[in-house]
């Protein structure tokens, strides 16, 4: 069973994805402003990949803009894909 934490200092965050309570993934975040983040890095342990946990991350960071009204800047490559990919996801962009 998984599930993520969110850690948020105001200035500075990170998603991170526990696999039966080991780290498996983290999405790290920076905040410009009030109303916006930059998606700086996703990184997953080696053990995790190719089981979705990098999607289950963008799926919680997705969650999160959208509760809190904010725009998203992927400068995170994977992040960047995914934006991409979910046509859903463009109005956060």
């Amino acid at each position: 069973m998984s599930r993520i934490e969110i850690e948020d200092n105001g200035k500075k965050g990170r998603f991170a994805i526990y696999n039966d309570n080991e780290f498996a993934g983290e999405m790290t975040f920076t905040w410009v402003g009030e109303s916006r983040i930059i998606i700086d890095h996703t990184g997953v342990e080696e053990k995790y990949k190719g089981e979705g946990v990098g999607k289950q991350l963008f799926i919680k960071s997705v969650e999160f803009a959208r509760k809190k009204n904010l725009k998203v800047i992927p400068l995170c490559p994977f992040a960047k894909r995914m934006f991409e990919k979910d046509k859903s996801t463009q109005g956060l962009l």
